[in-house]
């Protein structure tokens, strides 16, 4: 049983917690908040303890009347793998201390690959990250991205990508950066950061990227268009695509015409938090017009979930397969 610590109980440090503890070779040993919110309560609830990521705000959390088991050095010295879900740029700051407690570490999207050496997918470079101490959890986009052109590319041959991506400008819960009125280039000077991004995963994929910011906060939409080595017929694409481990085809024949539509499905699917770990594609919309085009929609609070659960697997060498971590990680988290 792996022990494993989270340092950031938010959008995504909640539900890592939750997935960890959905598994049944590894476990939770703990939070690091750095304040006494509803979050750190709802943590204890859900049977969690938690520690001050800031020992300073150690008694902050006493006097708010929450239970509090430690500092965040205390919890280090608890766990085998820590798996930083704080903001971006803060993991990277955090690096040195990990390594002064000797524990291995899981950085999220927000920091730059630089941080680890090393990006992860499960689906296209588990076997790389065997063993690591250290390694990066992509991006919500672009881990679905490679999730849509990896087997692609291994059965047809990409020659070359370009993708758009509309962006949600913020989080549901995040009052601070919206509503906005406005549609933004992300950013105004081309292409976007994504493609390369993609490359720290796929290095030899031709891709460009271009982001707008849109006001909603619910999903990204990416438009792909895709040219290929070969000619494929449009049924094999579907057939490769549908094939993947953590692609779900939608249908605007089953009234599922938004991301709203999907939203509401993960709701209906009595899923937590409504929660979509999957690539969502548009069966509609994928078409070959000498070129293959198609919509995927993308919820950037939970699609990275799958990928540390079996970033922590590999890590820990509890399954050297990664196809075999995928398939235990989806039915553990109640993935078809």
């Amino acid at each position: 049983m792996v022990k494993v610590a989270i340092n950031g109980y938010g959008t995504i440090g909640k539900r890592v917690a939750d997935a960890v503890k959905a598994q049944d070779d590894m476990g939770v040993v703990g939070v690091a908040k750095t304040r006494p919110n509803f979050e750190a309560r709802l943590a204890i609830e859900r049977g969690y303890d938690v520690y001050a990521a800031i020992p300073e705000t150690y008694g902050d959390f006493e006097r708010a009347g929450i239970n509090i088991a430690g500092t965040l050095q205390d919890l280090l010295g608890e766990a085998d793998v820590v798996v930083d879900c704080t903001p971006g740029g803060t993991g990277a700051q955090n690096k040195s201390m990990y390594e002064k407690a000797g524990i291995k570490a899981i950085f999220q999207g927000g920091e730059k690959h630089g941080v680890a050496e090393f990006s992860f997918n499960a689906a296209c470079n588990y076997e790389e990250a065997l063993g690591r101490d250290f390694l990066r959890v992509v991006s919500c986009n672009t881990t679905g991205l490679c999730r849509a052109l990896n087997p692609l590319d291994k059965e047809f041959g990409v020659e070359k990508v370009r993708a758009l991506l509309v962006r949600r400008a913020a989080d549901p819960n995040d009052a601070k950066k919206g509503p906005i009125n406005s549609i933004v280039p992300d950013p105004v000077t081309l292409p976007s950061h994504h493609g390369p991004d993609v490359q720290t995963v796929l290095p030899h994929l031709n891709i460009t990227t271009l982001a707008i910011k849109v006001p909603t906060t619910l999903m990204h939409l990416h438009v792909l268009n895709v040219v290929f080595t070969k000619n494929p017929e449009i049924d094999n694409v579907k057939a490769v695509l549908k094939k993947a481990p953590r692609i779900r085809f939608v249908s605007a024949a089953d009234g599922i015409t938004s991301t709203a539509s999907i939203i509401e499905l993960g709701r209906d699917l009595i899923r937590p938090r409504y929660d979509i770990w999957e690539n969502c594609i548009w069966e509609e919309s994928v078409s070959i017009k000498e070129e293959l085009y198609f919509f995927q929609a993308i919820h950037q609070e939970s699609i990275v979930i799958p990928e540390n659960i079996d970033a922590i697997r590999a890590m820990a060498e509890l399954e050297e397969n990664g196809q075999k971590s995928i398939i235990k990680t989806n039915k553990a988290m109640g993935m078809i």
